[in-house]
């Protein structure tokens, strides 16, 4: 039940980083957009001036993409937020696996009981 309490309070503290930064991500993702078609326009441009050109919006996007430090925080809590729903579905309850539930301790006895047979 700790351990439930645990991962509720980290996933709640998770998805209100992420609500507050979405903005911020979204600025993310129009900045690496802008990158990504000024490093494709870059390669195609036929002048060298139109490389020169490519490149610096290239630049600038770039500089803007790794100076979003609140969009860095909101792809760290939407990982935490992850990991917290993985560990939720696989926590189970707090049931303790008695012998006959386990396959393993079934497969000793079976096997035991094969062996004095033979």
């Amino acid at each position: 039940m700790a351990k439930k309490i645990g991962l509720f309070v980290a996933g709640a503290a998770a998805l209100l980083v992420l609500l507050f930064h979405l903005v911020a991500l979204v600025g993310l993702a129009i900045t690496l957009a802008i990158l990504y078609y000024a490093f494709k326009k870059c390669l195609k441009a036929p002048s060298t001036f139109g490389k020169v050109v490519w490149a610096l919006i290239g630049c600038a996007a770039l500089v803007a993409s790794a100076s979003n430090v609140p969009a860095l925080i909101a792809l760290v809590a939407a990982y935490v937020l992850y990991v917290v729903y993985k560990q939720w579905s696989g926590v189970k309850g707090e049931r303790v696996v008695s012998e006959s539930d386990d396959p393993f301790v079934n497969f000793e006895k079976q096997w035991a009981e094969l062996q004095k047979q033979y």
